[in-house]
């Protein structure tokens, strides 16, 4: 959890000194006002996976993510997407709902449910470990 735009922006900005395994980081911390903000760019790693993230944030007073979407790319393929698009007829999505995951082999319609995922805590640390574990075993790296 984070208090402020400002150590949620350190944050942001220090991703690359945080995961090893994050080659390069072009996230941008943009302030939309004295509580709203938006977070948006890439993050890259090795094996040419991309991270493409997108969050509109709130201070009230601890920061919260009113929105999101978090794409993960291998070159020009997308492997598969978080987003919080409420399914209430989906009873498989119950358990964390709205948060979910799209993926293959119907990436648009197959969705899974997507644990730990919040509004009121950063998301980035979940995605980033997930990557890095994929890589790790796809990719001995």
């Amino acid at each position: 959890m984070f208090n402020s735009f400002e150590t949620y922006e350190t944050y942001i900005y220090s991703l690359p000194t945080r995961y090893p395994l994050v080659a390069s980081s072009t996230l941008v911390f943009v302030r939309r006002g004295r509580y709203i903000a938006v977070v948006r760019g890439e993050v890259k790693f090795q094996s040419n996976i991309r991270l493409r993230i997108y969050e509109e944030l709130v201070a009230l007073p601890t920061i919260e993510i009113t929105s999101y979407s978090y794409e993960v790319w291998q070159g020009e393929e997308k492997l598969y997407w978080y987003d919080p698009q409420p399914h209430p007829n989906n009873p498989t999505l119950a358990s964390t709902h709205p948060h979910h995951k799209h993926t293959p082999p119907d990436i648009k319609h197959h969705r899974l449910p997507a644990p730990g995922f919040s509004f009121t805590r950063p998301n980035l640390p979940l995605l980033i470990k997930e990557i890095e574990d994929e890589l790790a075993q796809n990719f001995n790296v």
